[in-house]
């Protein structure tokens, strides 16, 4: 290939990349936000995410030719770099040779009445809420609320999620006592997850007219603020002597009850 290529790790644009991928302040600040990889790039193609710049290795650009010629005509600027400028602006250890900057969308939407959402009282650990959004989407899980915690913009969490933090409907709030109000004001009831063994069994829980259901943070669970504005305590009865589960084990079974 003829193209000018980006050898510098110090070049202007180069250090934009990096900035984004790191800190949350400078996503949040520009509106920004890192993918990388072959396929999530081209799936937030799919998903009607706007690409603003692709910076891809000549040889990952000869393996996925047809790829990278999706993002290339749906981005504003693209630019080969090398192999070793590509790895300073990877979160991976073995890259695949393509990172794309793509402005965030919105995260918000309105509750509707008999709909079923999940809500992550502040989640720390990017791959629990990747794996948790994951998990929704293949649910059907009509939204997502996220307060507090990991950001969603997080390159861990967007890879655990494999493009649903991108496709699901995501509302990112400041207190989740005003999303409950806001469910009860459409009939919503709210449901805090619990390890508490005078809590409802899960599984006897009637979601028929549509729930929110909240997953506490990995050490302190739901706090307890939150528990006292919900509707219902439930829980997942366990056996042997475990207390608790993981965020995202908890979640999935929650979730797989609130839809069946």
């Amino acid at each position: 290939m003829k193209d000018f290529v980006i050898t510098a790790k110090n070049n202007p644009k180069i250090k934009e990349i990096k900035a984004l991928l790191t800190s949350s302040k400078d996503r949040k600040n520009s509106g920004l936000f890192v993918l990388e990889g072959v396929r999530l790039c081209c799936d937030a193609v799919k998903s009607g995410c706007e690409i603003t710049s692709v910076f891809c290795t000549e040889t990952c650009a000869e393996k996925y030719a047809d790829s990278i010629n999706e993002l290339k005509n749906a981005c504003s600027d693209f630019y080969f770099v090398s192999e070793d400028v590509l790895k300073s602006i990877s979160d991976t250890v073995t890259p695949q040779g393509v990172v794309c900057a793509v402005k965030m969308r919105s995260n918000n939407f309105e509750y509707e009445s008999g709909r079923r959402y999940i809500a992550l009282d502040t989640i720390q650990n990017p791959d629990n809420l990747g794996a948790i959004s994951r998990t929704a989407e293949a649910f059907g899980i009509d939204g997502m609320v996220i307060c507090g915690g990991c950001d969603i913009y997080n390159p861990k969490a967007l890879r655990a999620s494999m493009g649903a933090l991108f496709r699901l409907p995501v509302k990112v709030c400041k207190n989740l006592e005003d999303e409950i109000a806001l469910c009860k004001n459409v009939g919503i009831m709210s449901f805090a997850t619990v390890p508490d063994r005078d809590a409802e069994d899960i599984t006897k829980t009637d979601f028929g007219k549509g729930a929110l259901c909240v997953i506490g943070n990995e050490g302190n669970g739901v706090s307890k603020e939150i528990i006292d504005v919900c509707d219902k305590k439930i829980t997942i009865k366990m056996q042997g002597r475990a207390e608790s589960l993981n965020a995202a084990a908890a979640a999935s079974i929650t979730m797989w009850e609130l839809v069946k």
